[in-house]
């Protein structure tokens, strides 16, 4: 995740779980933990019967709610009016940890000259182009910095860079912060903390009452509470999940935590840190090892195609840092490329790097989803998704796969995905018909997890080995069976057809083994491959930290290196926790350190801020960082290390300057590289909202975000009476996802039977809605019925001067299954936030009406005439 990777160096959570108990003050936002994460939510538990106090924000009262000690209904989409709202409140109240924040994040730096903020240029960053709708964001750099030759100061296309920016050089040779102009009092205007604290100087308590509906008192409570968790002797702790991260402007809703939590001297320390939430085991290890299209295992970036930068040595001279983890680049990058194709790679092919695909566009998820429903697209493969409920505008998804030649679907039974072809609305209303839809489909039966073996990686960064319980049933196999033998037919076909197009695929190293009467791969040699070998010895590696350039090591992936350090110890497979942190459990990616950073549990002299608070300190007798946590450190560097002059790589990094991967050694409360929607958060609202921006009238949305707006995916006007209400969507403890597989499942079915929506008793009264009855809800891309659930969970708002009400919905239901219902994400629209290309599913707007809505052609019908209406 970019909000975390820009601002600390890694795209994961900093923390552990079982850390959470040790926090003074724990702010969930953007997520019901209690109900969706439930077996991380034991520790808040354990930490608000320590004393911590626990706050809750979120538009809904929910279980969580109930568990915590304050709750703040908010309304959708101003989550960086909030934060933002603590930032200020931090600063102008002197809450902020000095100390800290002077020694261990970029607040001292000063910025160049030709930096102008939102706050000079009504809404906008320097650098922005009109035309292009993006930033080049040069003028972000230190004062001094110059971009690194080739870049011409912008951010890669695709995600933003995962590892922070580390392409960038961030000066001189070495990249140390003496490198560049700094002013150690913060108080130069143009140092990044003077910068902040103009930045948010708005975002004030009556601002936050005003647009976000929060009253102040309430605000200044949850700001009291958190903000004191701070200082040497106390910590507080950040949990979210998608309620932030899906937004159009998610990114910068998680860099607004970051810098909060840096300000505060929360990150890196016991009770402290950024959990993010991952809903489901593959999350985490999906971005590990990616199933992303621009960005290869590790968080190395995919090549782009680009006209003067297209070559081996422009790629690894233009992700290389000249200090910090990122220095070494090539020797992750080399080492991956040997294991995919072992001999075949070599340096006098640069390790085989013309094999690899460029990236020419948006090939995301729903980049190529409009190619499909634009005819430019032939087949698809769908295995563990079901888009055809799951997602944005899931109207479209069906449609668009009725214009493919071909589609397979893997799965536990037949979902919507495979059905749609003749069981969906677009069949019941005639718009498909499916004696003249050309799609072929292919259903494969899928194993559960009990049934095959493997790794999950979960929301700590913790991977964990499964071992397989049963055999899966009749003709169901696990996806490592399936892309194994698919691969060995598919090189079979290139052998036979050895034209260049096929070189590839010819040489790709294909090594694994099967066992058992269905012949499934050995997925311990897998993990083997993925941890790394020195191909001179044989032996298998301990850290990535001995991954080597020069093709003499091969790592599938160099952050998990050290999983499997020799044969038979399986580190994932660990079942003997001996600490809190948990240690012995599992592997934590990178080293098994479960607190991210730790080096900034110590002052910057090595000595504990505290002894409440110590996790990792200097032993001056041993000469050697020890403690609570593998250090995230140079274990043999001293506190008062200093980098020589020409120094590069580790040696670049000063004995007290925590934050490994960033070229400079520390946080950056300021993203100069990276990050294409500005190096600070800003408020923006929703792509669809009642209200405009009250900061910058000129800008009411995010001007980095891409619309995709289309006549198949349309959108509500700014401030449209056809659709008065804000929708958030949500998830239910009952159900998972899309419903694939729970409403499969009769115990699960009989608990959440129906899709119902939630609403306060002033919209019902208002909509004349009654409780248990039906309602209509419609957005300008579909339209749905619902159960009504009359609730004081869902609190109207007073914004602008007006009620807000808000309506939410959970996502679990489709077609097929025991219990059916609409889809709400029909109602919802295609968007891609411009870091992460991920669409806004929790603030949009609709209207609600009383009754079930129409049956056939006439639900279209009805969705037409009230688009018709007047603005």
């Amino acid at each position: 995740m970019p909000g975390l990777g820009t601002s600390f160096g890694r795209g994961g959570a900093t923390t552990a779980q079982t850390d959470l108990a040790n926090a003074d003050a724990i702010l969930i936002m953007g997520s019901s933990m209690a109900e969706n994460h439930p077996v991380g939510f034991q520790w808040v538990v354990e930490a608000r019967e320590r004393g911590a106090t626990i706050i809750h924000v979120d538009p809904r009262f929910t279980r969580t709610s109930a568990m915590a000690d304050i709750w703040v209904p908010l309304r959708a989409g101003t989550d960086i009016l909030f934060l933002g709202g603590l930032i200020h409140y931090a600063i102008e109240k002197d809450k902020y940890f000095r100390e800290y924040v002077q020694h261990y994040t970029n607040a001292p730096m000063i910025i160049r000259d030709d930096y102008r903020d939102t706050e000079d240029l009504s809404g906008l960053f320097s650098g922005w182009d009109e035309q292009k709708k993006k930033y080049a964001p040069e003028s972000w750099l230190y004062k001094g910095e110059k971009p690194k030759d080739g870049t011409k100061g912008k951010a890669a296309a695709g995600h933003a860079e995962a590892g922070g920016g580390h392409g960038k050089d961030r000066g001189g040779e070495a990249g140390q912060m003496a490198d560049y102009e700094t002013d150690p009092t913060m108080e130069d205007p143009n140092c990044v903390f003077q910068i902040l604290r103009r930045h948010f100087s708005r975002y004030t308590p009556e601002l936050i009452e005003r647009h976000a509906g929060v009253p102040q008192k309430l605000f200044r409570k949850v700001a009291e509470a958190f903000c004191n968790a701070s200082g040497p002797e106390k910590t507080g702790a950040i949990c979210y999940a998608v309620g932030w991260t899906q937004h159009s402007k998610g990114v910068q809703i998680i860099r607004s935590a970051a810098i909060l939590q840096l300000l505060l001297g929360n990150i890196g320390r016991p009770g402290g840190g950024i959990l993010a939430l991952r809903g489901h085991a593959s999350i985490q290890g999906s971005t590990d090892i990616p199933t992303l299209y621009d960005i290869l295992p590790g968080y190395l970036p995919m090549p782009f195609f680009e006209k003067d930068a297209n070559s081996y040595n422009d790629y690894i001279k233009k992700h290389t840092a000249t200090a910090g983890v990122w220095s070494s680049f090539e020797s992750y990058f080399v080492s991956m490329m040997k294991s995919w194709y072992g001999d075949n790679a070599s340096s006098a092919n640069n390790w085989c790097f013309d094999y690899l695909p460029r990236v020419t566009g948006d090939h995301s998820h729903f980049g190529y989803w409009l190619d499909m429903q634009d005819g430019k697209m032939e087949g698809l493969f769908i295995m563990g998704q079901n888009p055809a409920v799951g997602a944005s505008n899931a109207r479209l998804q069906r449609t668009a796969m009725s214009k493919l030649k071909w589609l397979v679907v893997r799965d536990l039974v037949e979902t919507e995905s495979a059905s749609w072809w003749y069981n969906s609305p677009e069949v019941e209303r005639g718009e498909l018909k499916p004696e003249q839809i050309p799609t072929e489909v292919f259903l494969f039966p899928a194993a559960g997890s009990a049934e095959k073996e493997g790794c999950q990686t979960n929301t700590q960064r913790l991977i964990q080995f499964r071992t397989k319980a049963v055999d899966p049933p009749g003709d169901a196999r696990s996806e490592t069976w399936f892309m194994h033998h698919l691969a060995r037919r598919v090189k079979a076909k290139g052998a036979a057809d050895p034209s260049p197009r096929n070189a590839p695929l010819n040489a790709l190293n294909w090594p694994y083994g099967t066992h058992g009467r269905y012949n499934e791969p050995n997925v311990s040699e897998v993990l083997k491959e993925i941890n790394g070998r020195d191909l001179t010895t044989g032996e298998l590696l301990d850290s990535y930290k001995k991954l080597k350039k020069d093709g003499s090591t091969a790592s599938g992936c160099w952050i998990y290196c050290g999983i499997y350090p020799q044969e038979h110890f399986n580190r994932g497979n660990q079942r003997e926790p001996h600490d809190y942190l948990g240690h012995g459990w599992g592997f934590s990616w990178p080293n098994d350190i479960r607190i991210l950073y730790n080096r900034c549990s110590a002052r910057p002299d090595g000595k504990p801020w505290s002894e409440r608070k110590k996790l990792v300190w200097w032993d001056e007798e041993k000469r050697e960082w020890t403690g609570l946590d593998v250090p995230d450190f140079d274990k043999n560097k001293p506190p008062d290390y200093r980098p020589k002059p020409g120094s590069n790589g580790m040696d670049a990094i000063a004995g007290d300057k925590p934050f490994v991967l960033h070229p400079d050694g520390v946080g950056w409360i300021f993203v100069s590289s990276g990050l294409k929607d500005g190096p600070l958060p800003a408020h923006y609202e929703p792509l669809e909202t009642p209200f405009g921006n009250p900061l910058y009238p000129d800008h009411p949305y995010n001007p980095a975000a891409d619309r995709k707006e289309r006549p198949d995916n349309p959108y509500a006007k700014l401030n449209d009476d056809r659709f008065p209400y804000v929708l958030s969507t949500y998830r239910l403890t009952e159900h998972h996802t899309a419903g694939g597989m729970s409403r499969q499942l009769s115990h699960l079915a009989e608990l959440q039977p129906e899709l119902f929506c939630e609403v306060s008793p002033e919209l019902a009264a208002e909509a004349s809605l009654e409780h248990g009855d039906w309602a209509t809800i419609m957005t300008p891309r579909g339209i749905i019925e619902a159960r009504v659930l009359v609730t004081r969970r869902m609190r109207p708002l007073w914004v602008e001067g007006r009620t807000v009400h808000q309506v939410g919905l959970p996502y679990h239901w489709g077609y097929k299954g025991l219990v059916t219902g609409d889809s709400t994400n029909d109602l919802l629209v295609i968007s891609e936030e411009p870091n992460v290309r991920i669409m806004e599913t929790k603030a949009l707007i609709c209207d609600i009406e009383p009754g079930r809505r129409p049956r056939g052609p006439a639900a279209l019908e009805e969705l037409r005439e009230h688009m018709e209406q007047p603005v």
